[in-house]
């Protein structure tokens, strides 16, 4: 097992591989690839017989570059530090801080296994396996990696990583999740906390135990309540980061509505049905007036001979 110390000062103890599981990795990747290989020289000699010596020996030679060098160093990068044999064994490349290999970590480890493996016949990389404490070669140290044990033995056999919690203690830690003060957490926390939950299934058991206490107790220290009693460390390390990513969604999908309402009634329009309105200025409601009744207009009396006397 190895101490790796990360970017945030937090010791994960992965296991290391050993000279007898790598040294079956690489021989079923040097199989594959001198399988490989011989294939392709047959092909080039059947699809190709007029060459000269001279432009079949600068085909093999790509073809050995490209077998030996080129092609591993791109599985390396693109299967972030996983071949065919280190697929098989259980084994992954990582760098020394225990973060997934780049390409420049991959192709420094191809040339120089290219000259330790095949060159020297593998005698420098079994002599600083052995040598090494964390069972790296050559091309192990110049490039800043190791190689670990992605399945530990008896791991994956109906064993969980965490066991499981009473329905009444989930519903307790519900209530003591949603009282906590997490404004006080600092962000190098946060992280050592997911890069502790993600690789928590690659952890000694003993190690894993302390990490979580570990974490536990500084996660407790920002934030002023203490852990409550019966929940795995790691369970409640995993429920405290669910319950912040749970707030800071709140806080998103808040924000986004407000922004969504002061757009719809900005520059005095407001949205309806896929279309802007423009809203009207208030006006008061208008009285209906009523007509004055008038009295009614007498005619004026006429004599019997039509004689109608000055009003």
């Amino acid at each position: 097992m190895s101490d790796l110390v990360t970017g945030e000062a937090v010791v994960l103890g992965l296991r290391t591989a050993k000279l007898p599981s790598r040294a079956l990795a690489i021989t079923i990747d040097m199989t594959v690839q001198w399988g490989a290989l011989f294939a392709s020289v047959l092909v080039l000699a059947f699809a190709a017989p007029d060459l000269d010596v001279a432009a079949r020996a600068a085909a093999s030679l790509g073809l050995v570059v490209f077998y030996m060098v080129a092609l591993p160093v791109l599985i390396e990068t693109l299967s972030r530090g996983r071949s065919l044999g280190k697929l098989a064994f259980g084994l992954r490349v990582v760098r020394t801080d225990g973060g997934p290999v780049r390409f420049r970590h991959a192709l420094v480890r191809g040339l120089v296994g290219f000259a330790e493996l095949l060159m020297f016949v593998g005698i420098p990389a079994v002599i600083t396996s052995l040598i090494s404490e964390q069972g790296r070669r050559l091309g192990d140290i110049f490039a800043g990696t190791l190689v670990v044990r992605e399945r530990v033995p008896g791991g994956g056999r109906g064993q969980d990583v965490l066991p499981p919690l009473p329905p009444e203690l989930l519903r307790s830690l519900g209530g003591e999740l949603v009282a906590l003060d997490l404004s006080a957490v600092p962000d190098g926390l946060w992280l050592a906390i997911r890069q502790y939950l993600g690789r928590l299934g690659q952890l000694d058991p003993a190690v894993s135990q302390q990490m979580a206490h570990r974490l536990v107790g500084d996660l407790v220290a920002h934030t002023g309540r203490p852990a409550p009693y019966g929940p795995h460390p790691a369970a409640y390390l995993g429920a405290v980061l669910s319950e912040r990513q749970r707030r800071e969604w709140a806080r998103t999908m808040g924000a986004q509505q407000q922004h969504q309402i002061g757009q719809q009634y900005q520059g005095g329009y407001q949205h309806q049905g896929g279309q802007q309105v423009q809203q009207q200025p208030y006006q008061a409601p208008v009285q209906a007036t009523h007509p004055q009744p008038q009295p009614p207009q007498v005619p004026p009396a006429t004599t019997p001979g039509g004689f109608a006397p000055p009003a």
